[in-house]
């Protein structure tokens, strides 16, 4: 029995569209995995940034220790931001350590700026300087890792990624973004009791 030409281009139709479908498939599925990569990639970045300002963080206070000898309060509350971080956190925790963190590193760096003698140190400005240099890298790479998780969002909630989601298990990345409490303006009053 031979096709008939309707029956053979309703054929090479099904054939073209299952083409067509397996290639979207493939494309979608390889874009994901991708944007997964970019995120990872991202976040080690975050995280190399996060370890370098911990590990510089108590050389900034042993520098400024003798000198601040009345304003423990704030390095108290340095060691603690300090002492809370820890690389095994998920996302949301880390980011909420990290903004702890940088407050501190900025009261700190506030309190700094009123002793001449601290200023005067080159070891507290060298120090300070490289502070602020990883909390402006930190700031970028906490950027380029929220693009990122902006886009891997963005592409599992749209059609036709959104079909594979329960095939794939994928599910929304938290953003690392601060919470209401960090949000609001930190303590801007320093005392020297």
């Amino acid at each position: 029995m031979t096709p008939t030409p309707a029956t053979a281009a309703a054929a090479f139709a099904l054939v073209v569209l299952g083409v067509v479908a397996l290639f979207l498939l493939l494309g979608t599925y390889n874009a994901i995995v991708a944007l997964r990569n970019r995120i990872a990639k991202a976040w080690a970045n975050i995280d190399v940034a996060l370890r370098q300002r911990h590990d510089e963080l108590p050389n900034l206070v042993e520098a400024v220790r003798d000198l601040m000898a009345f304003e423990r309060d704030v390095l108290l509350e340095v060691t603690r931001a300090r002492a809370a971080y820890s690389a095994n956190d998920p996302v949301p925790a880390m980011a909420a350590t990290s903004d702890v963190t940088s407050q501190a590193v900025r009261h700190l760096f506030a309190v700094v700026e009123r002793y001449p003698e601290l200023r005067s140190a080159e070891n507290v400005a060298t120090l300070q300087a490289e502070i602020a240099r990883l909390e402006d890298v930190i700031a970028d790479r906490r950027e380029l890792y929220n693009d990122q998780v902006f886009r891997y969002n963005t592409r599992i909630g749209q059609v036709p990624a959104r079909l594979l989601v329960p095939l794939f298990g994928w599910r929304p990345e938290p953003f690392f973004a601060a919470t209401k409490d960090e949000r609001s303006n930190p303590r801007a009053e320093l005392s020297a009791d």
